[in-house]
């Protein structure tokens, strides 16, 4: 039975091997031919979808309307009150009827935009081939081959979203048209509908604005720029970008000489031409110009360039600008207020923000701002001088390192790291010693400015500020003065709004979103925001900025009882400028927590230099301080509030490292400062053995106002101890505390009167006395003065004052310095950044250990030399 098993299996293994090899292999043809027959019916399954999907936008796409295909679509611009302010497609508008159109402007056109368009039926299908391949190389809508007929209807019914839907319903109403309209009438919609520039439709208007000629008065240059301006209008304007609109010219020109319409020499003769050769001059645009706030309505233009939506105006859309008209308005009266200038040849360029959201609230583009003059405010860039040091210096030190505003660094003699004995210079040529970082940055000292950007490492300095959207394309030594890279007063102030936004940077914008015709559809273009720094790094640097005001060198942009900080800045010219004398640019940044403003002021060419105060040089402050004031009118005054990612820690003054004060640490050597939490020193100062003496404190103190010198005559007695102590070898120790502030020295002396000057109304000032004899310090005499506004000055006597010295009183009037140095690596050579606090009213100028120095002369120092010159910047 198992034999019979066995010969059955052994049968049909043989007969199985038997098939195997009769078996035929498979046809190639056939394999090939099911693939073939495959991609028939799935092309087939395509087709039919592709023309039910086409059919079916095309069922919901608009009926031709003659009024709209004529007429310009009408888009508005709203303000934050959601009121409009601007209306397009109205007040500027001039029709050509197709007989007196050139037919070199015809020529020019239909060799840019459609060659074929009098024997094409709406679509360009081999221009479409080729968009097509274009399409699958760099993604759908990257190429477009709209014909003129195509744009008519995307600017009468359309939006220029470039999705299927939309392409769709433009194919099937461009056959439509073609069938009711010839090819004049067509062209004739296009000539005159075409958004041209800013609020200007139809190639007759253009011809007007930009050259104030009739259409059949131009030149063959002329005619080029212009029927290049469709593919972006406002991005090769030549008033706005003069570079781009003659390269576009050219490739015009080029064109039409491809397609045979003008002569090489023709072609070459006109490109030989500047692109701004002709145009209508600034006077006559100005005396022409009634567009409101043509500033704003400038960066609004920029934006839509910028997103690649610059057609949009044509389509009838309402478009939610940042704009407050107050504030506008306030901007403009004061940037145009002569006033404020030595000169009508000076400029200014200011831009407002919100310090919450980066929307630009105000923009100042210049005095007298016409229609796409030159903006001062978003398109000059210069170099920012010391209102660089917070952001690329002191703001990275507290990010990566955790300083504290007590940090103590020493202002010394120093060469920048890896120079050949390359100085650091300040613009006094002194050096204060050590002092904190909140000093150095108040009184903007360039040698600790450099230390500080050199400890934190370029690349994290530089990283950090292009973190607050001011990108650096080097890492000089200079970039520590505000000496690199050149940038807009509108990114200084995106960057500032950082630090008054808990650390969040948005950039700086114009436009929120775009409502299309059907109220529905929405864009949303208000750029994303980012974490830029702790909010422990934007409070503890808005915390020194804040003593810019008051102790520092923005003492003429300060405001009463607002919460702002800010910073000065100046540059100044290299050797090879040969310019010694003034400088070429001066800043104020500032900000609220409601407000952040950036003020630039200089010539509109550098090699203008400003000399002289306060009309050149001190412009950008007074700017600041009057719109700031005058857009913060009337509201609810909001203050900077610290984070609880920060402490407050008494120290001992200057020691190192950092230790708290102990109940015996002589108050002028006390100093509250900020620490990132976590970070603040544990160990107490030693305690130090006081020695009770017998020095009398100083008696009978007075305080007498005089309101025609607005000064105060402080008198006082003093009587000896006894016979080993004279009157001859005692010191009186003067200061003066003004409303709520800290207790500053004003002077010493050995007489038994001073004078304080600069008295000012509805403040209260609390003069101390203390008398010194060599080591021995007597109780202070105290005695308080509240300068009325209406009535005689309140005198209160107060015997029971304990003072914190921090600083002498500011000199009010300081006398600048003009001895400026240039020996900056990394930037032709110019190292001239040393801002100066003012010296006390009646400071003697004593080099005391125990109280900061700041007998300076309250002149902002100027920056290395200009990154935009043709210097060849090197490092050392």
């Amino acid at each position: 039975m198992s034999d019979q098993i066995k010969s059955r299996t052994e049968l049909r293994k043989r007969r199985e091997l038997e098939q195997k090899k009769n078996k035929k292999p498979k046809s190639g043809k056939g394999i090939f031919k099911k693939i073939f027959l495959m991609l028939i019916i799935t092309g087939f399954l395509f087709l039919v979808g592709g023309a039910g999907l086409f059919a079916f936008y095309a069922s919901s796409a608009p009926k031709l309307d003659e009024k709209l295909l004529r007429d310009p679509l009408s888009s508005e611009l709203l303000d934050i009150n959601q009121e409009v302010f601007l209306t397009t497609g109205i007040e500027k508008r001039e029709f050509v009827p197709y007989s007196e159109i050139p037919d070199l402007m015809k020529e020019a056109i239909l060799a840019t935009e459609d060659v074929r368009f009098y024997s094409h039926h709406g679509m360009d299908f081999y221009r479409l081939g080729g968009a097509i391949l274009a399409n699958f190389k760099s993604g759908f809508g990257s190429q477009g081959a709209s014909t003129l007929t195509q744009q008519v209807i995307k600017n009468s019914f359309l939006s220029s979203d470039k999705t299927l839907k939309r392409k769709a319903q433009e194919a099937w109403l461009a056959f439509q048209l073609e069938r009711k309209y010839d090819k004049d009438e067509i062209f004739e919609m296009y000539f005159n509908k075409i958004l041209m520039s800013k609020n200007n439709f139809g190639f007759g208007t253009a011809a007007d604005y930009f050259y104030d000629k009739p259409l059949n008065e131009l030149e063959l240059h002329e005619i080029a720029m212009l029927a290049g301006l469709p593919q972006s209008p406002n991005g090769h304007s030549p008033f706005n970008n003069p570079e781009r609109a003659e390269k576009r010219r050219n490739v015009v020109l080029g064109l039409m000489y491809q397609h045979k319409k003008i002569t090489k020499e023709e072609m070459e003769s006109a490109r030989a031409i500047p692109v701004t050769d002709s145009l209508v001059p600034e006077e006559n645009r100005l005396a022409n110009a009634n567009t409101k706030y043509p500033a704003f309505v400038d960066l609004v233009l920029n934006e839509l360039e910028a997103a690649g939506l610059s057609d949009v105006l044509s389509e009838g859309v309402r478009i939610q600008t940042t704009l407050d008209p107050n504030a506008q308005s306030i901007v403009e009266r004061a940037i145009n207020d002569p006033d404020y200038y030595a000169n009508d040849e000076l400029q200014a360029g200011l831009t407002v923000l919100n310090t919450k959201t980066g929307g630009i609230v105000a923009v100042g583009g210049g005095r007298d701002y016409a229609d796409r003059s030159w903006n001062f405010a978003s398109r000059e860039l210069r170099q920012l001088g010391s209102t660089m040091k917070p952001i690329i210096d002191y703001g990275p030190a507290i990010e990566y390192l955790n300083w504290s505003t007590g940090q103590t660094i020493v202002d010394e003699p120093y060469n920048y790291k890896g120079s050949k004995k390359i100085p650091v210079r300040n613009v006094d040529r002194k050096f204060k010693g050590s002092m904190t970082i909140r000093e150095a940055l108040y009184n903007s000292r360039n040698v600790p400015a450099v230390k500080t950007y050199e400890e934190v490492g370029p690349g994290n300095a530089v990283g950090f500020a292009a973190g607050l959207g001011l990108p650096s394309s080097n890492e000089f030594p200079s970039n520590a003065l505000g000496g690199g890279d050149s940038y807009s007063t509108t990114q200084l102030a995106g960057a500032y709004a950082a630090f008054g936004n808990n650390g969040v940077y948005t950039e700086p914008h114009s436009i929120t979103n775009i409502i299309y015709r059907d109220g529905k559809t929405k864009r949303n273009l208000t750029p994303k925001s980012t974490v830029a720094m702790k909010d422990s790094t934007a409070y503890m640097v808005t915390d020194m900025l804040r003593d810019v005001f008051t102790k520092g060198t923005g003492k003429k942009a300060n405001i009463s009882g607002l919460d702002i900080a800010g910073k000065t800045g100046t540059t100044s010219y290299s050797d090879s400028e040969g310019i010694n004398n003034g400088v070429p640019d001066v800043w104020f940044a500032g900000y609220s927590p409601d407000y952040t403003i950036a003020v630039w002021g200089g010539y509109p060419t550098r090699k203008t230099p400003m000399t002289t105060f306060p009309k050149e040089r001190e412009v950008p402050q007074h700017l600041f301080r009057d719109v700031m004031a005058g857009i913060s009118a009337g509201k609810t005054k909001s203050h900077f509030k610290k984070p609880s990612s920060v402490e407050e820690v008494t120290i001992e003054y200057l020691s190192d490292p950092l230790v708290r004060a102990n109940a015996s640490t002589p108050e002028a050597k006390k100093r509250t400062e900020l620490f990132v939490k976590g970070s603040a020193p544990v160990k107490i100062a030693k305690e130090e053995v006081i020695k009770v003496t017998g020095l009398n404190a100083p008696s009978g103190l007075t305080a007498n106002y005089d309101a025609d010198s607005q000064s105060v005559l402080l008198n006082w007695n003093h009587k000896a101890p006894d016979s080993e102590t004279t009157s001859e070898d005692v010191q009186f120790k003067v200061l003066v505390q003004v409303d709520d502030g800290n207790p500053k020295e004003m002077t010493r002396t050995q007489d038994t009167n001073v004078v304080f000057s600069g008295a000012e109304e509805g403040k209260t000032y609390t003069f101390s006395v203390i008398a010194i004899a060599g080591e021995l310090e007597s109780a202070p005499a105290s005695v308080s003065l509240f300068v009325s506004l209406l009535d005689d000055p309140i005198v209160e006597d107060d015997e029971n004052i304990e003072d914190e010295i921090i600083d002498p009183v500011p000199d009010p009037n300081p006398v600048p310095d003009e001895d400026i140095d240039t020996d900056v690596p990394g930037d032709g050579g110019n190292n001239n950044n040393g801002n100066n606090s003012n010296s006390g009213n009646g400071n003697n100028n004593n080099e005391n250990p125990d109280t900061p120095n700041d007998n300076t002369d309250g002149r902002e120092e100027e920056t290395p030399a200009p990154g935009d010159s043709d210097e060849e910047v090197t490092t050392p």
